[in-house]
């Protein structure tokens, strides 16, 4: 019988997994988690031999969980879901110690099959998440813009950024209003974010 443990923080889908899960017969959901704060203690007691993990796309740092509960829990083995793979996350789910990376698109039965094989030790990477690797988005900014925006990254003012870069104030304002508008985002930290979960930073 294979112990699962699922941590996911939309309570409608987490309840779909267990109850899905737990009705394959050599699958036993023991225990599932609303967050990262009571996951520690579901763990320890149960001892699972998968943890079905969420990460969240735009936050790559949040592989730490993966990392912990392989240093915390050995014999658990991590089956990281997200909805969206990007090639910073994947990396850091891997290099964290993830057994397996699927998507939440992932159909039922492929699920099951990644339980499976990840609690027999063995490594999953959906299609989705291979693509995200072999394939990541395409950078639309110039090097000009980049530069703004690493300099941007750290918070400064368009005043200190332009000093900086030795650029006027309203280049600057030109630049950010750019990247802005080839990313698709509402605002400076939306476009550091993106960019550094693309790997373009």
């Amino acid at each position: 019988m294979i112990h699962v443990v699922v941590a996911e923080y939309m309570g409608l889908l987490r309840s779909a997994l267990c109850a899905a899960l737990s009705n394959e017969e050599d699958i036993q959901v023991v225990a599932d988690a609303a967050g990262i704060g009571e996951l520690w203690g579901v763990l320890r007691r149960e001892r699972p031999d998968v943890l079905v993990l969420e990460l969240k796309p735009d936050a790559p740092e949040s592989a730490w969980v993966v990392a912990k509960v392989v240093a915390e829990t050995p014999q658990t083995s991590v089956l990281a879901l997200s909805h969206r793979w990007s090639p910073p996350l994947v990396e850091a789910a891997l290099t964290a110690g993830a057994r397996g990376l699927v998507s939440k698109s992932i159909a039922l039965s492929e699920l099951v099959r990644a339980v499976r094989t990840t609690a027999a030790g063995e490594r999953v990477i959906d299609p989705v998440a291979a693509v995200a690797v072999l394939s990541p988005p395409v950078n639309p900014l110039t090097r000009r813009e980049l530069e703004v925006l690493r300099v941007a990254a750290e918070g400064l003012p368009l005043k200190e950024i332009a000093r900086r870069l030795f650029l006027a104030h309203g280049t600057v304002r030109n630049h950010l209003s750019a990247i802005l508008h080839k990313t698709g985002t509402r605002n400076r930290l939306e476009a550091v974010r993106l960019a550094q979960r693309d790997g373009w930073l």
